[in-house]
């Protein structure tokens, strides 16, 4: 099993948690986030003032996969989130140890199902 960590635009959310539905993975955690890489940010006028927003705002998924679906769920995310500018976001990938579903106590694979 294996956490995918993505952290993209808020527009492509919706992209991106269709196209994860579209290969069966429904589950994950969403979180609104701010951040910056290469893209350190952005000056904007507010009030006639010249204001740098540093930070940027993100989207931070989460979900677990099981390793036969990892492939295209990578492949999922990166075509739904790409649009070829800077600031599309990362990708990250972790190995899981254990899941424990607490409803039921599955444990394993099957507590992600």
């Amino acid at each position: 099993m294996k956490l995918i960590t993505a952290v993209v635009q808020p527009s492509a959310l919706e992209p991106v948690k269709t196209a994860l539905a579209e290969i069966g993975v429904a589950g994950m955690t969403i979180l609104d986030a701010k951040g910056h890489g290469t893209q350190t940010g952005k000056v904007e006028v507010y009030r006639s003032q010249r204001i740098k927003v540093d930070f940027l705002p993100k989207i931070y998924i989460e979900t677990v996969v099981n390793d036969e679906v990892l492939e295209a769920a990578l492949d999922a995310i990166q075509e739904a989130a790409r649009t070829g500018a800077i600031g599309d976001g990362k990708i990250w990938v972790t190995d899981v140890l254990q899941v424990i579903r607490v409803r039921t106590g599955e444990t394993g694979p099957t507590a992600i199902r």
